[in-house]
């Protein structure tokens, strides 16, 4: 067993779940049927835990997914609400979720990005998921989402968190909406605008000195702890429920491209769980003949300051080793992703890859698909975007096929990244003579 590091949370974690969760004697999470560890098979009931008592292997959703014919699903889908609920009859919730007071996250743009396919030399189809227009402007709305629905059916009434940042806005937002408490956990030098996001709901907003990792820690023991008794913490103790939210990227992107798979997926990776779980949605669309069951490549993206699984990958280890974050893609530095060895396994079986990019190359795909796509991007979408140019160039990524790019969060989260690069063209008098002299007249 590979997943050494989550062994002490693990333990921690069903050690304490009688004492730090409320008890449900009817849980509604509509076609969720089990928890199954990803490690052993080991299956248990719905319940607010994250790890196999078994092996300390980590857990996901097991389903009972609808039956009937591809065409009757298709429809059904088609006809639900242009968010995420659409896809509830493949999702851990409820079957009245849409009525329940939430974000309503989802159902992004899809753009099709032919001004920097162009400039990338792509041919085949290049296509920008653009998760920045969620409700808190990150992809973090989808997964916080699926949470709360998990908080209510086993009765906590306060979200909680350990975040990067953008996690830690959506929790406040969503909390606010359902009329949770909320009380989430950051490092204590984010940038000042997710900072600022996190804040302005009204919860309870703690920094931490350190990094994620550090945050991430110290949530496990409060976990555990009868201060935490009530608490829901998204990415813990609802992990299972939370990372299903990710699917939805899948489901989206292949319903917009006409119920077709995209032959290559560049995505980020902070703890591994959205690429994990985009590929789990695709192959439940496949399971359920909602799409035509082809070969996909998956892509992972790192920056060069935060790369422990773009280092294993290329190494062709299968241990992620730990590292101390150093970039300016702070919503990915997660210097021990609890996904890392799922990621490199999909990135083999897919024929993928995972590459990283360093911080000026970051700040140069943000600008370029801001310039090429009106599109900003935080420091992760110039991540993505700066892999997928690194991958045309060493011939990783076949510019001669649909390509889809994830850009998951918005740059003005992330404005102190260019502002040194974007600044006023010129300064001039209020008058024709001034801009003449400028030299802008021409342009």
């Amino acid at each position: 067993m590979r997943r050494k590091g989550l062994a002490i949370m693990a333990a921690q974690t069903v050690a304490s779940t009688s004492t730090s969760a409320p008890t449900s004697t009817s849980v509604d999470l509509g076609p969720a049927a089990a928890l199954s560890c990803r490690e052993c098979g080991q299956r248990f009931e719905l319940g607010p835990i994250f790890a196999c008592a078994e092996c300390f292997g980590p857990l996901e959703v097991a389903y009972d997914l609808p039956s009937g014919s591809p065409e009757e699903l298709r429809k059904r889908i088609e006809a639900g609400p242009a968010n995420i609920w659409r896809y509830a009859p493949l999702l851990p919730v409820p079957a009245d979720v849409a009525d329940k007071p939430n974000l309503n996250p989802g159902w992004t743009k899809l753009v099709k990005a032919d001004n920097l396919a162009r400039e990338l030399g792509v041919t085949g189809g290049l296509f920008i998921k653009d998760d920045s227009g969620n409700p808190t402007h990150s992809f973090k709305d989808r997964v916080v989402a699926q949470a709360l629905e998990a908080a209510r059916a086993f009765g906590f009434t306060t979200l909680s968190c350990s975040s990067t940042g953008n996690l830690a806005g959506a929790v406040g937002a969503a909390a606010a909406r359902a009329g949770f408490r909320s009380c989430v956990f950051i490092p204590h030098d984010l940038e000042q605008g997710k900072v600022v996001m996190a804040a302005v709901y009204g919860g309870e907003l703690v920094g931490i000195e350190g990094n994620y990792d550090d945050v991430n820690r110290f949530c496990s023991e409060l976990i555990g702890d009868p201060l935490g008794e009530g608490w829901g913490f998204v990415n813990v103790n609802l992990r299972p429920y939370y990372a299903e939210g990710s699917k939805t990227l899948a489901y989206e992107i292949c319903e917009q491209l006409g119920w077709q798979l995209p032959d290559q997926l560049v995505v980020p990776i902070a703890s591994g769980s959205q690429l994990t779980k985009i590929d789990k949605g695709l192959q439940e669309l496949i399971k359920l003949g909602l799409v035509e069951d082809k070969p996909y490549k998956i892509f992972g993206a790192q920056a060069e300051g935060c790369s422990p699984v773009s280092t294993a990958f290329k190494a062709g280890h299968d241990v992620v080793r730990p590292q101390k974050p150093n970039t300016i893609a702070k919503s990915l530095a997660i210097g021990n992703p609890a996904d890392g060895p799922y990621v490199l396994d999909i990135a083999r079986r897919t024929g993928g890859a995972v590459e990283d990019v360093n911080d000026e190359q970051v700040v140069d795909a943000i600008k370029l698909l801001a310039r090429t796509e009106g599109i900003f991007a935080e420091t992760a979408g110039g991540v993505t975007v700066g892999v997928t140019k690194k991958l045309i160039e060493a011939g990783l990524l076949d510019p001669a096929l649909t390509t889809v790019v994830l850009n998951t969060g918005d740059g003005l989260k992330t404005l102190d990244a260019v502002a040194e690069t974007s600044q006023a063209t010129a300064v001039i008098r209020p008058s024709l003579a001034a801009f003449r002299d400028a030299g802008l007249a021409a342009h």
